[in-house]
């Protein structure tokens, strides 16, 4: 009886509206009753009356965006961007810089001369798309693959190098391993080693953004390995109960380290598992630089516009090891990475289309290969002269005031280092 007295009394309310007058009658059909439309608080559905389980492949893979081909011609004239000449030599040249910088750290890393690296090979383009998407005020959390976005917001070859070297040009004073980065100034949060941390603290930030009206996204990049963390989930289920301008980008890159996607989950890759959570989602092809720039766009866009969380998934391909510290071919073959280099690669994709537009011919390939060459070597060269960070700074930046027990730690290296000094390349360090 008291559930009835509630239904009449919500269905009165929904009858009228103020100043309407008498309220008007709603058909069955408008406004079923209770005993045939499910009150669950919980969900929105109908009612079943069969037994029936629903099939993890009930529905058929979400479709891959994409705007151009691999030999480079636009699929769809409608979603081509129409960016301007500038803007693509822009996203050309960052990608390929960044491919050389890889190649020499990679091999600085094989002679020793650094502690460890993770190339970014076959990834480029979701990298530079999604930067050029973006405004230069968006908040950006990585993972530890996504250093192409922070040189497409400017960061110079110096300080990748030296953050590489720990050296006393480091901002980071050479407390992190190597590709940790971090820019205040482009608003790039300092990567950090952890799986998926990153996904609950962006969402933390946008939420503070949303609540000062700041006309900003967030951006918080990921790989789909990343995914089966615990901190995705809470990250996703926050961003959509709190309305928050974030992008989740996913790279989809077929390994987390060694482990292929088959083995990590069994549904329809990551995107599917927007929807759940309340996130508008997208599945791109993350070699095409365009269908990653179109979707981030217009994700970043309605983002800020209604304070949604959406969700991208770029599928990709990780065409180097994991890290210096990982030997692929171990877990897979070389005639599969070789496929992803020679014949799907977003580089090659993209100097395919400025052919096909006459905006870059073999010359100015030469070119420029060869003058970015010789930028990264200049900085690689000056960063290896540079001397360490003084040890001292191993205890400084953490409190304002330093605490008594850092004090005691300081004073115990002090003497250690007094006794035992000459055991040490003390050198190579700032005085």
């Amino acid at each position: 009886m008291a559930a009835m007295a509630a239904w009449r009394a919500l269905r009165w309310r929904l009858l009228r509206t103020p100043g309407s007058g008498p309220a008007r009658r709603l058909s069955t059909a408008e406004f079923p009753s209770p005993e045939e439309k499910p009150q669950f608080p919980g969900a929105s559905a109908d009612f079943a009356d069969r037994l029936e389980f629903i099939q993890p492949n009930v529905i058929s893979g979400i479709p891959i965006y994409r705007v151009m081909d691999r030999q480079g011609h636009i699929v769809s004239p409608d979603e081509d961007p129409q960016l301007p000449k500038e803007l693509v030599l822009k996203l050309y040249k960052t990608m390929t810089l960044l491919n050389t910088m890889d190649r020499i750290l990679y091999e600085s890393q094989r002679q020793g001369r650094i502690s460890f690296y993770m190339t970014n090979y076959g990834e480029e383009g979701t990298h530079v798309g999604s930067a050029a998407a973006l405004d230069d005020t968006d908040l950006v959390f990585g993972q530890y693959r996504e250093a192409g976005v922070l040189m497409y917001r400017g960061y110079p070859l110096d300080l990748f190098m030296a953050q590489c070297y720990g050296n006393t040009s480091d901002p980071g004073k050479g407390r992190q391993m190597p590709v940790h980065y971090g820019c205040r100034d482009r608003h790039f949060v300092t990567i950090s080693s952890p799986l998926a941390t990153q996904i609950p603290q962006a969402v933390g930030a946008a939420y503070a953004i949303k609540r000062a009206d700041a006309n900003r996204a967030v951006i918080c990049y990921f790989g789909e390995g990343a995914a089966s963390e615990g901190d995705a989930h809470a990250g996703f289920n926050f961003a959509a109960t709190l309305e928050c301008p974030i992008v989740f980008f996913c790279r989809n890159n077929g390994y987390a380290i060694s482990t292929p996607t088959s083995e990590q989950y069994r549904g329809d890759g990551i995107a599917a598992r927007g929807p759940g959570y309340g996130l508008l989602s997208i599945r791109v092809d993350g070699n095409d630089v365009f269908a990653v720039y179109n979707a981030t766009k217009e994700a970043r866009r309605r983002a800020v516009a209604e304070n949604q969380p959406f969700l991208i998934e770029a599928m990709t391909y990780r065409i180097g090891h994991h890290s210096t510290s990982d030997d692929s071919s171990a877990y897979r073959s070389v005639d599969e990475v070789n496929y992803w280099d020679k014949q799907d690669h977003p580089i090659s994709r993209l100097r395919h289309y400025m052919l096909n537009r006459g905006w870059w011919d073999e010359e100015e390939e030469k070119g420029w290969r060869k003058s970015s060459r010789k930028m990264v070597m200049e900085a690689f060269e000056q960063a290896e002269r540079k001397l360490k960070p003084n040890p001292q700074l191993l205890f400084s930046d953490v409190y304002r005031e330093m605490p008594p027990h850092l004090r005691r730690q300081r004073a115990a290296l002090e003497r250690h280092l007094q006794h035992y000094g000459e055991h040490y390349p003390l050198e190579h360090f700032e005085k």
